[in-house]
């Protein structure tokens, strides 16, 4: 089963951080990520630019609005996520859980099956 692990922390915090911490915490999750690469479970990772950067299309009926930002009334917001393949829903929660350990601070991390309507490229490798 494919999963979606969406990452949430505050961009405010998260922006805070020094270089040097940035690079550790990009360090540690790059060990996480060997670790499921090497099982074959680790699927495209992205990290969002921050929400200032974020459009969003709203839809009503008989129109569609575009306007710049994501205006979500949040202490965390969704800053990227990871695919990975994994036989049961624990499993996929382990992999949050050392995500979990590998960042500093608060934050959640969201478990969503996935269903692949169009296969192609890096997922199918999965």
């Amino acid at each position: 089963m494919l999963y979606a692990v969406l990452c949430y922390n505050s961009e405010e915090a998260v922006a805070a951080w020094s270089r040097e911490e940035e690079d550790r915490v990009m360090s540690d999750l790059a060990a996480v990520e060997r670790k499921y690469v090497a099982a074959g479970k680790l699927g495209p990772v992205a990290r969002l630019m921050p929400t200032t950067a974020a459009t969003t299309l709203r839809k009503a009926p008989g129109e569609t609005i575009v306007v710049d930002g994501p205006f979500a009334e949040t202490k965390e917001q969704f800053l990227g996520f990871f695919l990975v393949d994994m036989e049961t829903l624990d499993a996929a929660i382990d992999f949050a859980k050392d995500l979990a350990v590998a960042n500093p601070g608060v934050g959640a991390y969201e478990i969503r099956p996935l269903r692949v309507f169009k296969p192609g490229g890096a997922l199918e490798a999965l």
